[in-house]
């Protein structure tokens, strides 16, 4: 048997130099791992720790620009947003109109009642742009302590319903205390009307939501009208699964009917009549708004109906100086208990009120009221 051979360089000595390792070099060469990558899209940076430094979503150096804040969410929804406020109306029923040839077009008697603004809403402020809107009126027996010094405020009678109309910008805001009448719109604009549908109440499985029930021949004992099974065992974990179609409270609901067309507009019996059908029984309060699918009304619209605004209400920004002046008197009067002493000595109207009742008798066909008997009306408010 042959030996075995050596393996080679068993039996050689290497000496190499000793090389020594910087610090510098270490550092150099050393990578350090971790986790999670570091980025300035990740929100790593290599500045200072500040306290916090994304408070109220202010753009620090090396983060990028915020797009989850108040601001930007106002900018994703300003197409969206319409550009004027909207109005409350009474859904008075349903009749038809003839079309040229001969066709019936069912459409809805909305009236309006009193409509006036109540409250603007600014970006500052609330965080958005809005128009609060006030509609009829409420005895104010039926009205608490609160409210009515928030009407007071503003110089209005309390109002049956109050409605907040978002806008697009600080263009959309109007004065308060005017009133908005059926011109606010024009014939053949698109709008959007949202109410509350009728109530039917507590409904079945058929009538809810159109099942077809069972078997109404043999082998079916009392249970032609019913769901059936609910809760599946195994695949659903034998639990019934969130939005399951069942028995329950039907109607009386938010719901929205868009891109409806107005046919007919008229301001002296306040009513406009929009095509088609509107949810919600007779009665019912509906907001009519500028169609948000749609293109916003023309630039020449907007300004006649704010340049008619001005021209009805022209001292609506020193009514509500004076309404706010009187409501800080009465509130002061109040914590001192003399109320009852301003109360005593009669209710002294305004020039601007004086002419509206002037005007309101003259109306109703009634005789100027005189100064005698003006003193005596003073008196008895």
């Amino acid at each position: 048997m042959a030996p075995r051979l050596a393996p080679a360089g068993a039996g050689l000595t290497l000496r190499l130099p000793l090389r020594t390792t910087s610090p510098a070099s270490l550092l150099r060469t050393t990578q350090f791992h971790t986790s999670t990558p570091q980025s300035v899209k990740l929100g790593w940076s290599t500045l200072p720790p500040r306290a916090k430094p994304t408070r109220f979503n202010q753009v620090t150096s090396g983060l990028p620009a915020p797009t989850a804040g108040p601001a930007a969410a106002l900018k994703r929804k300003a197409q969206s947003t319409p550009v004027r406020a909207g109005v409350l109306a009474i859904k008075k029923g349903m009749t038809a109109f003839m079309g040229l040839t001969g066709t019936r077009i069912p459409c809805t008697v909305l009236q309006l009642d009193r409509v006036q603004t109540v409250l603007n809403k600014t970006r500052k402020d609330h965080g958005y742009w809005a128009v609060q809107v006030g509609f009829g009126e409420r005895d104010p027996k039926n009205v608490g302590a609160p409210m009515l010094g928030y009407y007071e405020a503003k110089g209005i009678a309390p109002k049956e319903q109050l409605a907040e109309f978002k806008v697009r910008d600080e263009k959309g805001l109007l004065p308060v205390g005017v009133q908005l009448m059926p011109d606010w719109f024009y014939i053949g604009q698109r709008v959007d009307v949202r109410s509350n549908s009728r109530g039917m109440g507590f409904a079945g499985g058929m009538k809810r939501h159109g099942f077809s029930g069972q078997e109404a021949s043999h082998g079916n004992s009392k249970n032609h009208r019913t769901i059936g099974s609910a809760g599946p065992s195994q695949g659903s974990g034998s639990r019934v699964l969130p939005g399951k179609k069942m028995p329950g409270r039907m109607g009386n609901q938010r719901v929205t009917v868009q891109n409806l067309p107005i046919l007919l507009i008229d301001n002296d019996l306040g009513i406009v009549v929009v095509k088609g059908a509107v949810a919600g029984p007779k009665g019912c309060v509906v907001k009519i708004q500028d169609a948000c699918k749609k293109p916003p009304p023309p630039e020449e619209h907007i300004e006649k109906t704010m340049r008619a605004l001005k021209e009805r209400f022209p001292n609506a920004e020193e009514h509500l100086q004076q309404a706010r002046e009187r409501h800080l008197e009465l509130k002061r009067a109040r914590r001192e208990k003399r109320i009852e002493e301003i109360l005593a000595g009669g209710w002294e109207p305004t020039r601007e009120q004086a002419e509206m009742m002037e005007r309101a008798a003259a109306e109703d066909g009634h005789e100027s009221l005189g100064g005698e008997q003006q003193q005596q009306q003073r008196a008895t408010l």
